[in-house]
């Protein structure tokens, strides 16, 4: 009998991650006590949303809010290179290391000092690691040319390609590849000849395009996963509503 693959996915949600993913680690690992089987974290890297990855932290003696994000090396970084390839700026890391002390234990805040990622998705997947979230589970990253190479293919998706000097997320429609500037503006970029090992989903395919390569057993859908997801596609996995966390929005900061 087949073992139980329990997945879950998430895109980088900040440098330490919100909470919303802690719960969905939680509730897989809940269930893995009840089920068994593995556990896998489809990494979802090949985002480009800059606001992915904002960390709402606490300041611990005015407890008030704020919200801290990488900086870009340029607006075409910022705004549409994957988060795989979107650089780690060296002096961001020290200014925003000296800052972390106000907000979380220095435990934590020497992780961060530490971490020597160079793009962010690898740097929040370091950080991650190092508090001890993902300790015996699988790592899946929607980036990397084998698990491309696998999955189905998809009528909808994005291109990853060349643009004035950095990888772009560009979408394909009717055969062109277009960059979103905003509201209805697109603007077209040359492009050629592209695989599989180019092409990540769009929000609406990605979940047939992870379960081909996955074939999880179980699904843990967060909030906004359970209104997109068609369960259609997948009648052979049992969705499992994640754990309700408070302020799910803002940055889980506990060490394992």
């Amino acid at each position: 009998m087949n073992q139980p693959i329990i997945c879950f996915g998430q895109q980088p949600c900040g440098f330490f991650p919100k909470r919303y993913l802690a719960a969905k680690i939680l509730t897989a690992r809940h269930l893995q006590k009840e089920i068994g089987g593995e556990i896998v974290f489809f990494f979802h890297d090949s985002d480009h949303d800059p606001r992915e990855t904002t960390t709402i932290l606490q300041d611990q003696r005015t407890n008030e809010d704020v919200a801290l994000n990488f900086q870009f090396a340029n607006r075409i970084q910022k705004q549409f290179s994957p988060l795989y390839a979107k650089r780690v700026l060296p002096a961001w890391q020290e200014k925003t290391a000296r800052q972390l002390p106000r907000y979380v234990s220095r435990f934590l805040a020497a992780h961060f000092k530490e971490n020597r990622a160079s793009n962010v998705a690898n740097f929040c997947l370091e950080m991650y690691t190092r508090m001890g979230l993902l300790a015996g589970i699988r790592v899946q990253r929607s980036s990397a040319s084998d698990f491309r190479a696998r999955a189905v293919a998809v009528s909808d998706y994005f291109v990853d390609t060349q643009y004035e000097g950095e990888i772009v997320r560009a979408r394909y429609r009717d055969g062109k590849l277009l960059l979103h500037k905003g509201g209805d503006r697109f603007v077209e970029i040359p492009g050629g000849e592209f695989g599989p090992e180019q092409i990540s989903p769009t929000r609406d395919t990605r979940f047939v395009w992870m379960q081909s390569v996955i074939r999880c057993s179980h699904y843990v859908a967060g909030a906004s996963e359970q209104h997109y997801i068609n369960k259609a596609d997948a009648p052979e996995v049992k969705f499992v509503k994640r754990d309700d966390i408070s302020d799910s929005g803002k940055a889980y900061t506990e060490l394992s």
